[in-house]
């Protein structure tokens, strides 16, 4: 059969034989990028007003949001954690607050289970804005009108990046799921 068409026994990633998912890949992706996420905004310039969107959140929303189902409920607290380490909140914050926001997502996965990006962008915003509003909150400083006002540039920011951590989620979830040579 090989000799009649040569490509019979491929496709667009080689030859089908001895091709697999690596499940270590596969697992690891999600839980990698999340916590690069949260180490990254360390690495921004200081400034008055809080510009830096929390980008560990934004890839766990995205990861949430883009494969349901991918990430359990409880990756809420471990990744919380690694997030607490990075982000100059009080210590349980993240973990607190992430946790909150896989149960709420996992409501919403139960109760609409097919929605269209829109909507994920919505109960992302909606779940930034609260994220934004407890850490002002509970951050230690004076909540005031000024802070509030302050903290705006930034919520709109975050909101604004969404479609582009969702991109960056799906690049990685082909990568993740890329089919690698078996040894």
């Amino acid at each position: 059969m090989e000799r009649n068409d040569p490509r019979s026994r491929s496709d667009a990633y080689g030859s089908r034989i001895n091709r697999s998912h690596s499940p270590i890949i596969a697992n690891a992706v999600p839980w990698i990028s999340i916590v690069i996420g949260s180490i990254l905004p360390i690495f921004a310039i200081a400034a008055a007003l809080p510009m830096v969107p929390p980008l560990g959140l934004l890839m766990l929303l995205a990861w949430r949001l883009v494969r349901p189902g991918l990430l359990p409920v409880w990756a809420g607290m471990p990744l919380g954690l690694v997030d607490d380490l990075y982000s100059g909140q009080p210590f349980g914050f993240a973990i607190f607050t992430w946790s909150l926001i896989m149960i709420v997502i996992e409501l919403i996965e139960s109760r609409m289970p097919w929605r269209a990006f829109w909507q994920d962008w919505f109960s992302a915003s909606i779940l930034i804005l609260a994220y934004l509003l407890a850490g002002w909150l509970l951050s230690g400083g004076q909540p005031n009108v000024h802070s509030l006002i302050a903290l705006v540039p930034q919520l709109v920011f975050t909101t604004l990046l969404f479609p582009i951590a969702a991109r960056i989620v799906a690049m990685l979830d082909r990568f993740r799921l890329h089919r690698w040579k078996a040894v």
